[in-house]
């Protein structure tokens, strides 16, 4: 009986280092951005993109563009009063190299939305033949669990951006939001806008109509040298329907 305990404890033992040996390497793995959590069919979302600002680094965006990349949106301006300092150089360099290109503006909390709109405008200028502008709305900071933030101020400074850059440039911007600010604060009031939803780690879910999908944080592509990670998006719809975008 003694020798089969002994056989059993060291059978279990063995089994869950393997098991632990498994789940450190699957932990690796997505660490690193080797395997993705989401991976959306290719053939149902063909039209990817990325998001980049300044802690990128350089970007190379020829290399970039070589890699089954079809559009960027890219930081331009935070607040009232921020200007991302690689906005222009990306913006000229990605443009240049066919991908459609668009630029966005991280919402404040502290700031009214004309300061806002104004310094993005300033800053973007008139924009021809760029995707919609996208104003990002997550918490940050001092707002990092939403407590704090006053949600009705929120959703009027929102508007009040949301209206100005419809006007200066003839489209509806687009609202970026993870599950916290899209429940908090964008869901039932900003339905005129189209929709970028942040979830990397499941599908958005199925009541939720999205435009754009960031479907991960971690993924690794040649041609930047601001650490190893780039945010990776999807368009729902295919080419042709991208190419019409946002008509």
């Amino acid at each position: 009986m003694k020798k089969n305990t002994g056989k059993i404890r060291t059978v279990l033992i063995a089994a869950a280092a393997a098991v632990a040996v498994f789940f450190c390497a699957a932990f690796l793995l997505l660490y690193f951005g080797v395997v993705h959590l989401n991976a959306p069919d290719e053939d149902v979302y063909p039209v990817r993109g990325i998001d980049v600002s300044h802690h990128q680094g350089q970007i190379d965006w020829e290399t970039i563009s070589s890699q089954g990349v079809s559009f960027a949106f890219i930081k331009a301006t935070e607040g009232s009063s921020y200007v991302d300092p690689r906005f222009e150089e990306n913006r000229v360099a990605a443009t240049a190299t066919g991908l459609r290109v668009g630029a966005y503006h991280f919402f404040s909390f502290d700031s009214t939305g004309e300061a806002q709109a104004k310094l993005f405008c300033n800053t973007v200028g008139g924009a021809q033949n760029m995707l919609p502008p996208v104003i990002d709305v997550e918490y940050y900071g001092k707002y990092r669990s939403g407590k704090g933030v006053d949600v009705p101020r929120a959703k009027k400074e929102l508007r009040a951006l949301v209206d100005i850059l419809t006007n200066e440039y003839g489209v509806k911007p687009v609202i970026y939001a993870d599950k916290e600010t899209y429940e908090a604060i964008v869901k039932g009031d900003f339905s005129d806008c189209g929709l970028w939803y942040r979830s990397v780690y499941s599908a958005v879910p199925d009541t939720i109509g999205w435009t754009f999908w960031q479907y991960s944080n971690r993924h690794v592509l040649k041609g930047y040298d601001g650490g190893r990670y780039i945010d990776m998006n999807v368009f729902y719809g295919d080419a042709v329907e991208f190419e019409k975008y946002p008509d």
